[in-house]
């Protein structure tokens, strides 16, 4: 009835109820390992309701390993599931920040981590950790881990895919791993690569399990660390907690811990204000004090030792149905993964068969349409091979004709040259015959300029004996002027008639005979040099007739082709000719052969010019062609009227030179 009296009345009132029922609210965001999430939440929200909202978003059911972490003074503190969010200690920052982390380690990660998103969330923070060095590693196992770390993130490795390079941006390894080793990016990268090839077919799942199972067995994972002093002044200890228990470990050395606790064997842990005690199951053993910096230490302390315990009993208890359900479920999701991954892999094994056989037959196709392009091309070659062997047979029957004909004309030439080869052989023998002969009489000449040389050498001695005689009945002739007339003793010139025949003794008509000799004796060598020249002009003649016979032969034999025949009978006839003696070169120098006689005595008929054959200048030139008779000079001069000197040089060779 209200509603119906008052309807604006009734509206109004459902707008103010509304505005008070609508609750104030607070943004949060949380990051995690890998993402970052912004909520709103309600003033009234206590840390379990914000926990839940975030486990819900990320769709994580095993919420007991995680917890949101916040950072206030410098301390990283846990936030609390059962206080109101804006009443515990945190940040006044708007967004409020958290971390959403793991706060509790499995002991067993393969047993313990059931869902994929739990694991996942582990391995992305326990590889931080290894990174940051919060967690030592050695070399080797950071390498081996890296290699896990890569599989995971890109698969199966590729060759063909992943080149040298595809890890330079990515941080697998700790920064005192790579300052320990002086090695290069793509050395570790190698190395790194070397251990990925071996993880092929490894799922991701399975490749970020087996990370989480090495690095469960490295000293500091899990292991939560505080400092701690056994008195109230010194801080020289530290205080480690983890899935297993309570562990003191010297400041220098958190890998082997001086003393343990285990879960098992702890009655109880208590503080009071800045001391801590922990107490053995057993009461006899002794009671183990220490003390902290602050009071939040010691409270932070005890809550993940109750946290730890709790889930360590529960380790050893009977799963709930819950953990059952989700055990189940996990194997569920293990087998189904599994037979999906091996679906997969059948699938990527036939399919990588498929694309092998695709390329197979890609290449035998392209190898089918290369042959079939080659067959074309081939068809293409043959067909232009077939016409241009038309064409060479057509030339070539051309060719054949053309041959045939010069073969007939090649034929008669060949009747044509045997003929003048018989010609030829017939005017070589006339030739050979002609040499003979020419060399017969080289060899007569040879001889008769030797038996010359020999008259010459006499004919020297006897002139040389006639001018003595001379001399010496001029002489006489003399004294016997003087002694019978003394008065024309001044005219050696004039002889009285009648005493010269009276007063002639032996003596001078031993004069008388030597003159006659002499005058016989020039006569001979007259009339033998003028046999001699007559003899060197036949010879002359002849050799110019035999020098045109064998020139005319010569252009005959070079058309025949025979012209290398010819010049060695020519070297023959120049050979034999070379033998004659030397003096014939004054026939082919052009020398003039010069014989001066005057009267030997002034008082006698035969001392007349007219008396001595030849007293006129005889110069007789022979040219003649290169031969092997040549004669240098013969010549005789008057040298005065007292004493007459005739000279002859014969020149047989360059070295034999006789003088008369």
């Amino acid at each position: 009835m209200i509603w119906c009296g008052c309807p604006h009345k009734v509206k109004n009132m459902s707008i103010r109820g509304l505005k008070k029922k609508q609750p104030k609210t607070f943004k949060v965001k949380v990051i995690t390992v890998d993402a970052e999430l912004e909520f709103s939440c309600e003033m009234k929200w206590k840390g379990k309701d914000l926990f839940d909202l975030v486990c819900r978003a990320l769709g994580l059911r095993e919420t007991w390993f995680f917890g949101l972490q916040y950072t206030i003074k410098g301390m990283c503190t846990w936030l609390k599931m059962d206080k109101k969010v804006l009443d515990q200690e945190i940040p006044k920052e708007d967004p409020i920040s958290f971390h959403f982390l793991a706060k509790f380690y499995p002991e067993k990660v393969e047993e313990e981590l059931l869902q994929e998103i739990t694991q996942h969330l582990f391995f992305l923070q326990v590889k931080k950790q290894i990174l940051d060095e919060e967690i030592y590693c050695s070399p080797e196992a950071t390498v081996l881990l890296a290699s896990y770390a890569v599989q995971a993130k890109y698969g199966d490795y590729d060759p063909n895919f992943h080149e040298p390079g595809f890890l330079a941006h990515d941080e697998l390894l700790p920064k005192r791993v790579l300052r320990q080793y002086q090695l290069t990016a793509e050395m570790w990268e190698e190395k790194i690569t070397a251990w990925y090839a071996e993880h092929r077919g490894i799922a991701r799942d399975e490749a970020e399990m087996n990370y989480l199972k090495i690095a469960q067995d490295l000293e500091m994972y899990g292991v939560n660390y505080f400092p701690i002093a056994q008195n109230k002044n010194h801080t020289d200890l530290l205080l480690g907690v983890d899935a297993k228990g309570i562990h003191i470990y010297s400041i220098n050395n958190r890998f082997s811990p001086n003393k343990s606790f285990e879960w098992s064997a702890i009655r109880n842990i208590s503080y009071s204000e800045k001391e801590l005690t922990i107490k053995p199951l057993d009461k006899k053993a002794e009671v183990f004090k220490f003390f902290s910096s602050q009071l939040k230490v010691n409270k932070l302390i005890l809550q993940l030792c109750i946290g730890n315990h709790d889930l360590f009993m529960r380790r050893r208890k009977v799963d709930s149905i819950e953990i059952q359900q989700m055990k189940a479920q996990a194997r569920e999701e293990k087998a189904r993964k599994k037979m999906e991954n091996q679906r997969l892999a059948r699938e990527k094994q036939l399919r990588e068969e498929a694309e092998r056989a695709k390329e197979e037959l890609e290449r035998r196709l392209f190898q089918l349409e290369d042959e079939a392009r080659q067959a074309n091309e081939a068809l293409l070659r043959s067909q232009e091979a077939a016409e241009l062997l038309a064409e060479k047979a057509q030339i070539a029957e051309e060719e054949a004709k053309l041959l045939a004909q010069n073969a007939a004309e090649a034929e008669q030439e060949r009747q044509r040259l045997e003929i003048t080869a018989l010609k030829t052989k017939e005017e070589k023998r006339l030739m050979e015959q002609k040499m003979r002969e020419a060399e017969l009489i080289a060899v007569k000449l040879v001889k008769e300029s030797d038996r010359r040389a020999k008259e010459a050498e006499h004919l020297k001695q006897d002139l040389h004996e006639a001018r003595e005689a001379e001399r010496k009945a001029k002489q006489k002739l003399l004294d016997l002027t003087r002694l019978n007339y003394p008065h024309m003793a001044k005219y050696p010139q004039y002889s009285p008639p009648d005493t010269r025949d009276a007063n002639f003794d032996k003596g001078s008509i031993k004069l008388d005979l030597k003159d006659i000799d002499l005058k016989r004796l020039s006569f001979e060598i007259e009339r033998e040099r003028l046999d001699y020249l007559e003899k060197s002009r036949k010879f002359e003649d002849r050799l110019k007739e035999l020098k045109s016979e064998i020139h005319a032969l010569k252009l005959e034999e070079k058309q025949a082709g025979l012209y290398s025949h010819w010049n060695e009978v020519l070297g023959t006839l120049d050979h034999s000719l070379g033998s004659s003696p030397s003096w014939m070169k004054t026939f082919e120098t052009g020398d003039s052969l010069d014989i001066n006689l005057q009267r030997p005595f002034p008082a006698y008929s035969l001392n007349t010019p007219s008396s001595w054959p030849c007293t006129d200048k005889i110069q007789h030139t022979v040219p003649m062609e290169k031969s092997s008779f040549q004669a240098n000079s013969l010549v005789a001069n008057n040298v005065g009227m007292g004493t007459r000197k005739q000279i002859v040089k014969v020149q047989q060779h360059d070295s034999d030179v006789i003088y008369i």
